[in-house]
């Protein structure tokens, strides 16, 4: 199986030369998407990846074109292929009437990020040393690299720091020890406490986009009161964007911290599946500030590693209004209703209750579903065989 393995890179002055490649990968990228669009214009049709590619090398004999030569040859194809890619997508969209994927647009050398080495430009010396061209470089080991690595991304960030990502393939065959614990849980996320589980446990966000909100106005008003182009203005933007990195930092610590505990407590973990981009036109700001889809993202990523199971329920189970005991739906609860009293006699704590029914309906229906993701459904008559 493919792992990423990404580490940030020493800040040298050896940098510029980076800066210089992705340089040359932008221009390579909107002189490529420039003649897509010249003969899409003119015929209705795209260019074939390998015509490009072939175009591609011709361009790159002529003088004008001869710095195209400094940028890896592998490097180019990955760029036209991406290309190849967006422009595939478009049109495939476009047959079944789907009007918004658009197909790829021109970008300026500040919005592009990033090129791509596959198996050749590039070196693993061992230890923290990776040889890029000609040039031996140094980045921070924070794990050990395992696998055979198939290709290199060098992306760099609004700061100007460079990231190394390694898409190494590893051997998923070897004996792992897994450790277990015999826990299963349901979980419900909410506003105010992030998570909640069947267990009556809960953990609560920082929230770190509200805790730095007057800092974020205050740096946005700084850098607006700047003159385009000087030194002050630069200085400004780096500090804006070192404030949104620190606050992506502390989002991320806290979610892979939060993860790595529930595949460490709990055999069996259940998840509700939400609307999320329903959810954002309501709440925006603070479920951006919260971030449950990458949080989910990562919960996937260490319980697939460690073996341990994974489940989302169908999004339509009312998990909230169902009550756990009796299982009668209360068509009355509303959102503001933080607890109630079920007919039945059965109080309830609202997202304590949630947590047991996605528990219920998940435990149900993964018979047969191993180790693997699932998107499962269940009904409070018909528990129905996960759709694998």
């Amino acid at each position: 199986m493919l792992e990423i393995f990404r580490f940030k890179l020493y800040r040298s002055k050896k940098n510029k030369h980076l800066h210089q490649q992705i340089f040359i990968a932008s221009r390579i990228y909107n002189h490529c998407l420039a003649l897509q669009r010249r003969y899409y214009r003119l015929t209705g049709k795209y260019l074939h990846k390998f015509r490009l590619q072939a175009f591609v090398t011709k361009l790159k004999k002529r003088a004008k074109f001869q710095y195209w030569n400094e940028l890896n040859s592998q490097a180019i194809q990955e760029i036209v292929e991406r290309i190849d890619k967006g422009y595939k997508l478009f049109f495939s969209e476009r047959q079944k009437g789907n009007t918004k994927i658009r197909p790829p647009k021109h970008k300026k050398y500040k919005n592009y990020k990033s090129y791509t080495l596959k198996q050749t430009g590039y070196k693993y010396l061992g230890g923290n040393k990776l040889k890029i061209g000609r040039r031996t470089y140094q980045f921070f080991l924070s794990e050990d690299i395992d696998g055979e690595i198939q290709r290199l991304n060098i992306k760099r960030d609004s700061l100007g720091d460079f990231y190394l990502s390694f898409t190494c393939l590893v051997n998923d065959d070897a004996p792992t020890s897994i450790v277990t614990t015999g826990k299963s849980a349901g979980f419900d996320f909410g506003l105010k406490t992030f998570l909640t589980g069947s267990d009556s446990k809960e953990w609560k966000a920082p929230q770190p986009l509200k805790a730095a909100l007057k800092e974020l106005k205050a740096a946005n008003r700084a850098l607006s009161s700047k003159i385009d182009g000087s030194r002050n203005r630069k200085r400004a933007k780096d500090h804006l964007a070192r404030v949104h990195r620190r606050i992506a930092n502390v989002r991320n610590d806290y979610q892979w911290k939060l993860a790595k505990e529930l595949v460490d407590t709990y055999d069996e973990l259940y998840f509700e599946t939400l609307a999320f981009q329903g959810m954002k036109a309501l709440w925006g700001r603070k479920l951006s500030d919260l971030a449950p889809a990458n949080f989910l993202a990562k919960v996937e990523y260490l319980a697939d590693k460690t073996g341990k199971l994974y489940i989302q329920i169908d999004r339509w189970e009312p998990s909230s209004k169902r009550c756990s005991v009796c299982l009668k739906i209360n068509d009355n609860l509303e959102l503001k209703d933080r607890e109630w009293t079920c007919s039945c006699g059965a109080h309830h704590h609202r997202d304590i209750n949630a947590a047991k029914n996605i528990l219920r309906v998940g435990a149900s229906t993964h018979k047969g579903v191993g180790n693997k993701t699932a998107l499962i459904s269940a009904s409070n008559d018909d528990l129905r065989i996960p759709r694998l």
